[in-house]
Order: structure tokens, then sequence, then C-alpha cells
């Protein structure tokens, strides 16, 4: 139970690369990031993950018309098909080839999924168990190309397929006489989007060359024919031989259509559905490089959105081609678009500034913007209360983000090089960062604003970052003059400048209790500065290696080291002597790069923790590095407790240990021949046999590591920034069963029965004991408000921190809010003195409760302010209106009028309150 972390959330990602979907009613986005799907809630303004992960890079998305069901492919083909309800994953599938596009019919039986130059019709999963959720029904051949885009019609007859051959091509669902397939041409570019009108088989077209085609279909839905016949009985009988022995041909491949082309006399005879192109029409280009890279229509309000590469999407009225608007939104390739159910609501996805808008095109305003940090996050700090968390980049952004909501609500982009350290002010209302422009900077996130920038004499690259308990004291370590600076936070001046250490100061850290700094140095010493001695230093501890990372216990009373040959060392600060080391060099278990010469085994002894963090307790230390894993060590026993794997993305380097052999030819990897350029662009080749085109546009593979990691104050989670962005990981405690105390006598009859006999204490216990929380909770909230007090006071000891750390459990979902701040006020007015002597140990139980507590006052507070001044400006009001009307009509009786006044009085005194 103590180290039952699970993945939570993902933060600092907001959409990586393929399509972005609405849910059914509209209201939330589902956006693939990395190897994970997020789920942004844009009502509620919150954002979930879910706990399931793909082996590569997903692409594309499916969402059933239901809004129950996901089908996600990544990159090699392996899809999952998940429940969006239940957030499980439901079966496992192999396409065996990169997959381009998914879609499910409208009416929700099929879906089809199209790969190289085939589009496969697949039988939708249906609410029975079946052992296979994919059954293939038809495989359509037409395009000679990579197809690119699928639309069903709104009846789900017939289906049309784009591709990169510039043909589009419709197919029938089902075997029409009329319809089995038709080609139509008309462009000279690959085609990004094909549409059909509401109710029609008219189609629109559209090509990455800002072309847009109109055809109109001479049948109507309707109008389509079965195959189906009556035939003579020998003839079916033949039939249905050479049926069978097709299907035993075939296998579970389904029936196979191929489109190839028919002589007129066929078509006459036939009479097939025709298409003929009624207008073409092209869009405003800005350029040779302004491309048309995405598309989408919504058919109810015959709206076309198209995203262009340079960052601008237009919205036009089809068919009559009307522009409403064109705006840009950034200056970078759109890469998707999607349209609610509704269609008030666009929402843009821009792979490489990892952006995700949603735009309501009738009011032209944002109705959701994130974007993630554009490179690698290098560092995180919670608040004091745990809920902000503040992210440093290497984009030189600051980034602070709600850990309820998990969005980002302020970005600060005065640094102009990367963010190496942030961190957070006792208040918790002031972010510190360091970076190696050579400026520190405080953020006050009141008025969102840079209030102090400190700098260094001579220039200097700030690797390292503290700032003391108080708030006062400011320190950064440089690791180009191996200096330490310390500032006022005050005044903004420079105090004092720190020399001593012969290597770059690579960690800084502040004491809890005493005002002594801690400093790590490559130069294979740690450095405690006493801060009221004249900034003298205090001891020296000499290390096995290069110092990396160090922090201080909770209650400053041990010192922990991580050092380059991956050991962990732990120290005391009082007597300056080393009381345990930990070996964690084996625990990392690299990966192998692709383009490594040595095995990951070798390569793994010269690596080490670059992260370190205390669990609030102190019992336990996080350690990271780069690897794909995450440790948690016990001080005490110096002894690894659990590992955490925080990704499985093979998309990422160094994550297998072993090279994959199929990689590998007579030449050497081929990870070492670069082809360009991804996002679908081409490359431009100047010579011929030359591969590589423009070398800043090349292939990158990130590696997998772990940046920085933080434990939340209240204990309840933990944080890491990592490639993959900023994971959290949490207890669910909900679904643990953690009985304390358990006799057989402890029942939930025998808890009610001390209910109805109005023994609310005995009650309580009791309920403690089974701890089961639905069964607490009824238990807390039948006890009589004014009964609060004495039950408090009686309480065990031993249960009043088990009831407080549930009380601001309850606080954080609850309506009934002065019941419980009821509750909590009882407990720590009776029962202070007790909780003050084991303050180390309660405090993460506080930190949760301040956090709840914070939490309701700033949105309580707004609303109150809100509203009185509503009722002051509706009271100044009624007293106008009533001085105009005494002077009107002169003829009012007076008695009258001073009732009014009397009752909008009363109602105003009423209402202040209430407030």
């Amino acid at each position: 139970m103590k180290f039952a972390y699970r993945f939570s959330n993902l933060l600092g990602a907001v959409y990586r690369q393929g399509n972005l979907n609405f849910s059914r009613d509209g209201n939330a986005v589902i956006s693939p990031v990395g190897n994970r799907i997020s789920i942004f809630d844009l009502k509620n303004n919150t954002s979930e993950t879910l706990p399931i992960s793909t082996t590569k890079n997903i692409t594309c998305v499916g969402v059933s018309p239901n809004g129950s069901l996901a089908i996600v492919v990544d990159e090699d083909g392996a899809a999952l098909l998940v429940s969006l309800i239940t957030r499980a994953v439901l079966h496992h599938f192999h396409f065996h080839r990169p997959v381009h596009s998914i879609s499910f019919s409208p009416d929700g039986r099929k879906f089809v999924v199209t790969k190289e130059n085939v589009a496969l019709m697949y039988h939708a999963p249906g609410k029975q168990r079946e052992y296979n959720a994919f059954v293939l029904d038809k495989s359509y051949y037409g395009p000679y190309d990579e197809t690119t885009c699928i639309d069903w019609t709104t009846d789900s007859k017939c289906f049309a397929v784009g591709s990169k051959d510039m043909s589009t091509w419709v197919f029938g669902a089902e075997r029409w006489a009329n319809l089995i397939y038709y080609s139509l041409g008309g462009h000279k570019d690959l085609i990004v989007g094909c549409f059909f009108e509401k109710d029609s088989l008219d189609l629109y077209t559209v090509s990455q060359d800002g072309a847009l085609c109109i055809w109109e279909s001479d049948t109507e839905p309707d109008g389509l024919v079965l195959t189906k016949k009556q035939k003579k009985p020998t003839e079916q009988r033949e039939e249905d031989e050479e049926d069978e022995e097709e299907e035993r041909m075939e296998g579970q491949e389904g029936e196979v259509i191929r489109g190839k082309v028919h002589s007129k006399k066929d078509q006459e005879l036939t009479k097939n559905v025709r298409y003929k192109q009624a207008s073409k029409h092209f869009f405003n280009k800005e350029g040779d490089f302004n491309n048309l890279t995405s598309a989408a229509f919504h058919k109810p309000t015959h709206i076309l959105v198209t995203g262009f590469a340079s960052g601008i999407f237009h919205l036009h009225e089809l068919p009559e081609f009307n522009l409403i608007h064109s705006l840009s939104i950034s200056d970078q390739r759109i890469s998707s678009v999607a349209i609610n159910s509704s269609g008030d609501w666009i929402g843009f996805g821009c792979s490489r500034r990892g952006q995700l808008l949603v735009w309501e095109w009738q009011s032209e305003s944002y109705v959701f913007k994130q974007q993630g940090h554009f490179n690698n996050m290098a560092s995180l700090a919670y608040s004091p209360d745990g809920q902000f968390i503040a992210t440093g980049g290497d984009d030189g952004k600051v980034k602070v983000w709600n850990s309820n909501s998990s969005l980002c609500f302020v970005t600060f982009t005065e640094h102009s090089s990367s963010v190496s350290q942030v961190t957070f002010t006792s208040s918790g209302m002031v972010v510190v960062s360091a970076s190696l422009d050579g400026t520190v900077r405080a953020f006050d996130l009141h008025r969102y604003r840079n209030f102090r920038t400190f700098t260094s004499p001579r220039p200097a690259q700030f690797s390292s970052l503290a700032v003391d308990g108080s708030g006062e004291l400011v320190s950064a370590g440089a690791q180009d003059s191996f200096e330490i600076f310390l500032w006022s936070m005050q005044t903004g001046r420079l105090l004092e400048v720190l020399g001593g250490h012969e290597g770059p100061v690579s960690s800084l850290c502040f004491s809890p209790v005493q005002s002594v700094l801690a400093s790590a140095s490559w130069d294979k010493t740690v450095r405690l500065w006493d801060m009221l001695d004249s900034w003298q230093v205090k001891e020296t501890l000499a290390l096995t290696s290069d110092g990396l990372a160090v922090t201080y216990r909770p209650d400053g009373q041990e010192l922990a080291v991580a050092t380059l040959n991956g050991e962990l060392s732990f120290w005391s600060p009082q007597s300056a002597a080393q009381t345990g080391t930990v070996s964690g060099r084996h625990d990392l278990e690299l990966g192998r790069k692709e383009t490594d010469k040595v095995t990951a085994k070798q390569t793994a002894k010269g690596k080490s923790f670059t992260s370190l963090c205390y669990s609030a307790d102190g019992e336990a230390i996080l350690a990271g590095g780069q690897s794909k894993f995450v440790c948690i060590y016990n001080v005490k026993e110096q002894m690894l407790m659990k590992k955490f794997e925080i990704s499985c993305n093979l998309s990422f380097d160094a994550m297998e240990e072993f090279l994959d052999r199929r990689k590998m030819t007579e030449f050497g990897s081929l990870a070492l021949v670069d082809d360009g350029a991804g996002d679908g662009e081409g490359v431009n080749i100047s010579l011929p046999g030359v591969r590589k085109g423009d070398m800043s546009s090349r292939h990158f593979k990130p590696e997998i590591r772990v940046s920085s990691l933080r434990f939340s104050p209240t204990g309840r989670s933990w944080a890491a920034t990592s490639t993959e962005g900023l994971l959290v990981y949490s207890l669910d405690g909900s679904m643990v069963f953690d009985p304390y105390d358990l006799d057989l006598d402890v029942t939930p009859e025998s808890i009610r029965k001390q209910l109805r006999l109005k023994e609310w204490t005995s009650a309580i216990v009791l309920a403690f004991r089974l701890n089961e929380r639905a069964l607490k909770q009824e238990v807390i909230e039948t006890v009589p408000h004014d009964q609060i007090g004495v039950v408090c006071g009686t309480l065990p000891d031993v249960y009043v921190e088990k009831l407080l750390g549930f009380i601001a459990s309850c606080l954080e979902k609850s309506g009934h809010l002065q019941f419980y701040m009821s509750w909590a006020q009882n407990l720590l007015m009776l029962h202070g003195q007790k909780l003050k002597n084991r303050s180390s140990t309660i405090l993460p139980t506080l930190q949760a409760l301040q956090k709840a507590i914070q939490r309701h006052y700033d949105s309580l507070s707004k609303l109150c302010d809100f509203n009185k001044y509503n009722i002051r400006y509706a009271l100044a009001l009624s007293k106008q209106s009533g001085g105009k009307r005494a002077v009107d009509e002169e003829e009012e009786d007076e008695e009258d009028e001073d009732m009014s006044e009397e009752r909008s009085e009363a109602s105003v005194e009423e209402a202040e309150m209430i407030l």
C-alpha cells in the first residue's frame, strides 16, 4: 500500500501527432500524446490521460458513434480496442503495416481501415462477448498509391477513400448492383480530405495544392440496389459452390473487391451511379510552401475547415464556397482539424509546437488553448500546498500547472535560454527559475509578472538553484565559473559570491531547519555553507566521485548525495559522518541506443542518478536518471523497495536492452540512414543518389531519460519530468482494503447499531478499524453538527490523525464545506498540542488539508465578491429608480415608498448575511 503508486496523469504534453476526435456530446477532445491518449474536458476545464499505452507513438484514433469505444493504432500497425467508459483495453490486434486512417460507419456496425493502397472493412465489435473482436468483411483495392483519408455517407451505405495518387475512390459497403466502386480524378496533388454531403452521394474532395472539387451524383442513396436476385436452383447451387471455394481459398481475409476499368457498353447496360464535376475552386495561397495539410467538414451546417502549413485556417460554406473567415493561429503546420457534433467548436492540432487549440468560430474566441514545452522538460517543483506544479524546459519557458485540473494556466517566456531549475518559495505564490542565459528570475503568481531579475557581475550559466525557507535568500550555482551567487529577494541585490569549488556546481539545497546551504560539485565534494556566520564553509564532505545531486531530508537531520559512480550516499549534517551507501548502478537498467557500438551492460557502468527527492515522511528516497526506470529506496534499510517503468514507448531511443537484428544490414544499422523530414513533407533532393535533404529537418529520435523528480507535499503522489512529459504517479487508495486493528465484532451491522444508539465516538472508532471509505463517510455525516466538538474531545489519540486525513480527502470533493470545516477546526483546536509533538509524521496530512481549504477559498472568494458587487449594484439601481419615481409621481403614497425601501434594505442585509 505504501508504495502502490500508479500512473495517474500526463502533463506538459497535449498533442504530438495523429488525428483529433471530439466526444459524442462535443464537450471533450480526444488527443493522442505520444503513445498515450489524453481526454480534455472543455466544460469542466480538466484533463485526463487514459492508463493505457501502445508500444510506439500513436498515428490515428477512431471513435465509435456512441462514444463508448475507440480504436488506437500506433506507427507499426499495432491496434488496441479501448473502452472509453471503463478506460480498459478490450482487445489487441495487429495490422502488420502502418495505418493511415480509421473511421467508424455512422450506424456503428462497421469500420474501415486504410493501409498502403488497401481499404479494409471490418465488423465493429458488438456488445456481446466475442473471441475475435476484429472480423474482416471486405478488402477494397483501387488506388495505386497510399491511402490518406476516409469518409462515410450518412446512411452508411458507401464510403470514399482518398489517395496519394490524386484519385478518390467511392466504394459500396454492400454489394450494390449499380455502385461497386467509382474513381474520381481532377486533382494535381495528393488528396487531403474527401467528404460526402448530408443524405446524399454528392462528394467534396480537397487536395494538398489547395484545390476543391465538387462532385454531383446522378443517383440518390435510396436508388442503390442490392445484387441479390431470384435465380434458378441450378445457378444458385453452382454460385454457392463457387462462393464456398472462394472462401476456402481466401481463409479469413473476407471478400476482395478490386477496382478495374469497365467498358462504356457495360456501364450503359448496368446503369451504374455516375459522377460529374460540378465546379472547382482554389484556396488563396501565400507562397509555394503553403500547402493545405488538413481538412474537416461538418455535414449539418455545410462548414468546411482547412488548415495550411503556414498556420492559417479557412472556414468556407459549401457548396457556394463562401469564405466565412480566415485566421492564423500559429506559425507552424496545422497537423489535424476536427469539428464537434454541434459544429460550434473546431479543434486544431500542431505537432511541431505541441499545441492543441479549440476555436469557437461564431464568437471568434478560444475555448481551449494549451501548449506543452517545445523541447524537453528540465525541472519541476511542487508548491508547498501541492496545488501547483512549476516546470522549466529547454525552450526557455516556465509553465505553472494546476494539479487538480492538470492544465497550464500561466506561461512565462522571459528567459532566452534553457531553464535549468525551478522552485517555489515558502509562500507558494512566487516561482523562481534559473537559466543558462545568465539570469535568475522571480515570478509573481498573483499578478503573473516577472518582478525580480538576479544577475551576476560576470555572465555565468546557472545550472542549480535553491531558495531558503524564509524566501529571503536566493542562491544559484554556475557551471562555468564554479561559484555560488547569493541574492536578497527583498532588494534584488547580490549579497555574496561563494568561491571554493573546483568544478561546476551541480546542485544546491537549503536545510529546512537551519540556515545552512549544501552544494554538490564535480570536484567530488559537498560543502555546507553557514548563512549566519559570514557565509563561511561549515563542513566539507569528501565524496568518492563527482557530485550530481544533493537534497535534505524534510526534518533536516540527513543529507543524500548522488554521485557519478551510480551510488547514493547518506550523511549526517551535524557530525559530517557518512551513515550509509546504496549502490544503484545496476538498478538503472539502461537500454542500448540504436547507434551505440557498446552493449547496454557495458554502458551502464558510466551511468548514474541525476535527481533525488525524499518522501514526505523521510523514510524513502526517489531516484532517477538517464533511464526509463525510477527507483524508490528505503533509507533506513538501504535497499530497493520498488522500480517504476515510466515508459514503454519504443519510439524513444535507449528503450531496449538489445538491438533488433532485423534492423542490421551488412553496412551497419539502419538507424544511421537518415531519410529526411517527417510529417508527410517532401525532401528536396539536390543531386542524384543523395538520400539526405535539408539537415535542419532531419529525423530525430529522442532518448528516454528522467531529468527531475519531486514528491508531492501531501505524500500521495510524485511527479517526474521525462522525455515523454510530466508524469504524475499517485496512490489509488479507494480500491485497497487496509483494515486497522480488526476483530470479529467489527462489522457494518455493529457500526450502524452504534449509530442508532447515538454512540458517535464508538461508531467512528469501529468504522476506522474496518476502514471502508463509504462506511466512514456515512458515519461522520450522520453525527449531528452540535455534537462534533464533544466527539472530537472524546476521540482516542490514535484515531485523531486518521480522522484528520480522512476529513482532508473529503473536503476536496464534498459540498458540505461548513460541516467538514467544523470537524477540522475542532480536531486542531482540541488536539493541537499533541499533533505538534508529532509534526514530522502529520505534516503530509496537514498539507493535504491546507490544499483542500485553499482550493475552496480561491473558488468561493471570487464567487462571493462577484455576488456582493452585483447586490450593491442592484441596490444602487433600486434607490436611483425610487428617487426618480418620487419626482415624477408626486401623488404617490409615502407609506408605500417607505415600506418598499425597508424591504429592499432587509433583502440586502439578508443577502450580505448569507455571503
